[in-house]
């Protein structure tokens, strides 16, 4: 999965990779490569159990939103949570998403970065490990030269997966369960290894269930300096009972049988309880608790070492074919890239969405050209800037969706509106104000900075205007008195260039439709901006064109290309009203 850390809105490309630039970005990327095979992993899923009676889902899919939900949410409620330990559930049946994170009980309470980090590497991992699963587990840690500790995540459409009952804990361990063992095992009397492997387990498991936060840590060590000290841990989910608890790791217990009992470590993994012993020191801080052996005399197996002579003779060839397939492959992609690429140019243009477009009386083709100034942006990047659509980021509600103020990481502060699902208008009135906006640039227009769409959700980005919309100044009392007649003068200066603009000197004869106070917005000079071109119609240059429409539309408050009302409104200060049954006032007012 892709990760959900904050970025900057990627910006499409204008140009094209030159002849000459290609072999310098193929050298770059082998050289990037090459440091990258040669550095350390930080992190790998210790363990992965993919899409138990769950199935798939499919891209853009409500179950995928409901996911990318999830993977933005859960990570910070685990992380802010006392027991590092969340629950959630997102969306409604069949498309529900049923989730749970549990980072390891070594975290140190105050850094909520590695466990909301970890999190955030899990769901990454599962979309990696179980592409479109629509249940997973992910049981993830560090290397060991890494101090962070490890977190497990699950996922599933069945609502009894995070049941607390014994059967749906049983159920959900028991289709998450993840076992690994080592091969090279322990030498001496199988028996008495086997005892105390089970005793230093078994304690651990006791010590678990016996504690707050249901997390133990032991250490056995052994009067011979020859055989290895062995350290253990145990953990459930704090939603748990202590006798659930037990229950669960007493589970994971029966299945250390006398041939796994002495491998050299070993760990079985489920949803609600983990429990793993290994010959070396793998958690943070002191064990919680010394066992002292039953019996003695486990010696370490002496390790296995290449026959003489032969150690080293096929490595310069593993790491050369490690390093050259890479690098032919990156070489490739970029040379498949590149042409692809230059078909598109030949084109000239892309399509929005990959359909056709639109025809405009007169033969030309309404079509989706490629500008550096507009950006697609990742449903993430919205939910974190408008902090998941809070009620205390709402600026309002329009006839086709709610509108929320934004803010990036780099401080660029947004305006995001946000189109109501069930509007059966929401796509039309979308994609016609994107291929519309995009395309018309004036100071007295409202500066549409990208769009995104994915699944259900279909949202535009625009810039912020603080003083928000003109209306807000004409019919709020106190603010009336801020508009003298100079300012009223330069709005109304302002709105007849951005509708002469529209009308005669852009490249689309553009006809609003909707034109009202609450659609001309306020910058921080109070410079009138029209946005919301959600009805407007395009029209032919040829001037004896009526500009036959098939959608007729009339919103409440609305004045559909009735410019003499709006300018009442500014040089009066209040709402233009008639009544619209008399016929003497309608043609007084037409």
């Amino acid at each position: 999965m892709k990760s959900i850390d904050a970025k900057l809105p990627i910006r499409r490309a204008r140009g094209l990779i030159t002849q000459r630039a290609l072999p310098r970005l193929i050298t770059m990327a082998a050289v990037v490569l090459l440091l990258l095979l040669l550095m350390p992993l930080s992190a790998s899923a210790t363990g992965q159990v993919c899409g138990k009676g769950g199935g798939n889902y499919t891209a853009n899919s409500t179950y995928s939103s409901n996911l990318s939900l999830l993977a933005a949410t859960l990570p910070l409620n685990a992380s802010s949570s006392p027991t590092l330990f969340a629950t959630a559930t997102a969306g409604q049946s069949p498309d529900a998403v049923h989730a749970l994170a549990l980072c390891r009980g070594d975290t140190a309470p105050d850094n909520a970065t590695a466990c909301s980090g970890c999190i955030s590497d899990s769901f990454r991992y599962a979309q990696e490990l179980c592409p479109n699963a629509r249940a997973a587990a992910v049981y993830f840690e560090y290397n060991d030269s890494d101090s962070r500790p490890g977190c497990l995540l699950g996922f599933s459409p069945d609502a009894a997966f995070l049941s607390l009952t014994p059967s749906g804990i049983a159920a959900a361990d028991e289709s998450t369960l993840f076992q690994y063992w080592y091969f090279q095992s322990m030498r001496g009397d199988a028996a008495a290894v086997a005892a105390d492997v089970r005793e230093l387990l078994n304690g651990t498991a006791h010590d678990a269930a016996a504690a707050k936060r249901f997390f133990a840590t032991a250490v056995m060590d052994s009067a011979s300096s020859d055989v290895p000290t062995l350290y253990s841990l145990a953990q459930c989910t704090p939603d748990l009972s202590t006798g659930d608890c037990l229950s669960c790791l007493q589970r994971l217990l029966a299945m250390v049988n006398d041939t796994t009992a002495v491998r050299m470590g070993g760990k079985i993994l489920a949803l609600r309880c983990t429990i793993r012993f290994e010959a070396f020191m793998f958690y943070n801080g002191l064990a919680m608790r010394r066992i002292n052996p039953s019996s003695s005399g486990v010696i370490p197996a002496p390790p296995v070492r290449d026959p003489p002579g032969k150690r080293n003779r096929v490595r310069p060839w593993v790491i050369a074919i490690s390093v050259a397939a890479p690098v032919a492959l990156v070489a490739l992609c970029f040379i498949l890239y590149y042409r692809r690429l230059r078909r598109r140019y030949k084109k000239g243009k892309m399509r929005l969405n990959g359909k056709r477009a639109r025809k405009l009386q007169g033969g030309d083709e309404l079509l989706w050209e490629m500008e550096a100034e507009f950006s697609v942006f990742d449903f993430h990047q919205i939910l974190e800037a408008t902090r998941y659509f809070s009620e205390e980021n709402k600026l309002g509600e329009g006839g086709f969706g709610p509108v929320y103020k934004g803010q990036f990481p780099d401080g660029m502060e947004i305006a995001v509106k946000r189109l109501a699902s069930h509007s059966g208008q929401g796509f039309i009135e979308f994609k016609n104000e994107v291929q519309l906006i995009a395309k018309l640039q004036h100071r007295n227009l409202v500066r549409l900075l990208g769009c995104c769409s994915q699944g259900e959700e279909k949202i535009l980005v625009y810039e912020y205007l603080p003083n928000k919309s003109l209306d807000f100044f004409i019919f709020d009392e106190d603010k009336k008195a801020l508009m003298d007649w100079n300012k009223r003068l330069a709005i109304t200066e302002g709105i007849a260039e951005g509708l002469l603009y529209l009308h005669k000197h852009s490249r689309l004869c553009v006809i609003h439709r909707d034109l009202k106070p609450s659609n001309i917005l306020l910058d921080s000079e109070m410079n009138p901006k029209i946005s919301d071109f959600g009805l407007a119609k395009i029209f032919s240059s040829n001037a004896t064109d009526e500009g036959n429409t098939t959608r007729r539309v009339w919103l409440h408050g609305s004045r559909v290309c009735v410019r003499g009302p709006v300018l009442c409104e500014i040089r009066c200060i209040q709402l233009w009203r008639f009544n619209s049954r008399d016929p003497k006032r309608e043609k007084e007012f037409w």
